[in-house]
């Protein structure tokens, strides 16, 4: 299975708010020929590293595609762009973040224009990983065989994603 995270902590100008935003980029996902078989719940969490953005929306979906993992990229990047996100600054508040976490059980550091699979910085991230675990809850770190659940657990007491009252899927 291929998971995708989303994030938004800015509104959209064609779609509003941060969760609406969300929603709209999973339909955006689908209409461009990538299947997305499970949507976990939507989740806010605070800027990471810790800034003055306001809080995000985010959440972790499922898909099926032909795309080899660049190509993936490449077009989640394209919706991303088509959305209004302008990659300028690391870390900087955005509309829309797709983020390719885990790509079946490849395992790739990211050479040759290939990206870091499983996501490099994923585990330490509970707006990655509490999604993660609604739609995979046996799901294993492909380099270390850690479980999800092992993973959420060794989270820094900083980490913090809380399900939305109104973000269920």
């Amino acid at each position: 299975m291929i998971y995708i995270a989303l994030g938004s902590n800015l509104p959209s100008a064609r779609f509003g708010a941060p969760l609406d935003t969300l929603n709209a980029a999973v339909d955006a996902i689908e209409r461009s020929g990538i299947h997305v078989v499970k949507h976990s719940r939507w989740y806010r969490s605070p800027a990471y590293p810790p800034s003055d953005q306001p809080d995000f929306v985010n959440g972790v979906i499922a898909v099926e595609t032909l795309l080899p993992p660049a190509a993936l990229l490449t077009r989640l990047h394209a919706i991303e762009a088509s959305f209004g996100r302008e990659r300028q600054e690391q870390n900087a508040a955005r509309t829309l973040d797709l983020d390719l976490i885990a790509y079946d059980d490849v395992a790739c550091a990211g050479a040759d224009n290939e990206p870091a699979l499983p996501h490099p910085r994923m585990v330490g991230r509970a707006f990655v990983l509490r999604p993660l675990q609604d739609i995979a809850p046996d799901w294993r770190h492909p380099l270390t065989g850690e479980t999800i659940s092992a993973l959420i657990a060794a989270l820094p007491p900083d980490q913090r994603a809380e399900v939305l009252e109104n973000g269920a899927k």
